[in-house]
């Protein structure tokens, strides 16, 4: 990182975390739906999806609200961050779904599925970025385990003692509730719609092009236990490897102010809060290159 940071608000992470260089990489676009497939393999939390989302009426507007919700938590001040989780844990408070399996009412903020959802979403995060070039050390990973722990999982209302805080923490939590996993009805309608979300006819064409190519590549980066529940095939582990790193090089040469202009702008906000030297850049903490291979039965290593 070059330059001087102007006096400001650095957010929850600001630019000296892990979590500040990390999530302004295009990765994170496929390490997000990896995510959805990850996490709907609960069935207690993707039960709560379908009753209660609009990803299907509106599956364009869910993913960027999604993205968002991610891009204030990470670049946004302190109050704007902490205004969002709010709003999180207010509407988790007030929804419960009905157990798939023996008909029980649960709530949605249970911090059973709360974790749940936080830890698929960091391990996935962390995983496809890193599988796919950005350069990070295990300390460097381990240091956004933490990041996400102490500042990311409160606003969503989990105790950071009950979080991973480590990649040893992580693939230890996954390993305790592999049992609880089940590609079940609920995981494959989540599955088919992200195949093929609906879009307008006359857009069906760009769908194929741009769109599978992401949903694939998300799946394929799946740990084997999760396409195993599947029952989707995927290439061996290096080919997944090999496109990962293609992809992520051919979107990294896209020059960060292009990418940034999309709405609604919240990494170039906090470059003007907090001057140039704040800019996210794969190697704005460290210059030692640890780069994932390929995936294990566990967490993210």
């Amino acid at each position: 990182m070059r330059g001087p940071v102007r006096p400001g608000d650095p957010g929850l992470f600001g630019p000296t975390s892990v979590t500040w260089h990390m999530h302004a990489d295009p990765m994170m676009w496929v390490a997000g739906v990896r995510a959805l497939y990850l996490q709907a393999l609960h069935p207690r939390a993707v039960r709560g999806v379908m009753e209660h989302s609009d990803f299907r009426r509106d599956p364009w507007g869910r993913l960027l609200r999604t993205a968002r919700f991610v891009a204030v938590t990470t670049y946004g001040t302190r109050e704007a961050a902490r205004e969002a989780g709010a709003w999180v844990r207010r509407i988790h408070a007030r929804l419960t779904a009905t157990d798939p399996a023996t008909g029980e009412r649960y709530p949605l903020d249970q911090p059973e599925l709360l974790l749940w959802v936080h830890c698929a979403e960091i391990d996935s995060y962390l995983h496809v970025v890193r599988r796919s070039g950005f350069p990070l050390t295990d300390e460097l990973a381990d240091r956004y385990i933490a990041e996400q722990r102490d500042a990311a999982a409160p606003l969503v209302g989990l105790d950071p003692g009950d979080v991973p805080a480590d990649r040893a923490q992580l693939a230890a939590y996954f390993a305790s509730v592999r049992g609880q996993l089940a590609a079940g009805a609920d995981a494959r309608a989540v599955d088919d719609f992200l195949r093929r979300p609906p879009v307008h006819p006359l857009l069906v064409p760009a769908r194929a092009a741009l769109w599978r190519p992401v949903a694939n590549l998300a799946y394929a980066a799946l740990p084997p236990y999760a396409r195993r529940l599947y029952g989707r095939p995927a290439p061996p582990p290096a080919r997944v490897t090999r496109r990962l790193r293609r992809t992520g090089a051919v979107l990294r040469r896209i020059p960060g102010r292009v990418r940034w202009q999309l709405p609604p702008k919240y990494i170039l906000r906090a470059m003007e809060r907090l001057g140039p030297g704040s800019r996210p850049t794969p190697h704005g903490l460290d210059t030692r290159v640890a780069i994932l291979d390929e995936p294990r039965e566990g967490g993210a290593r």
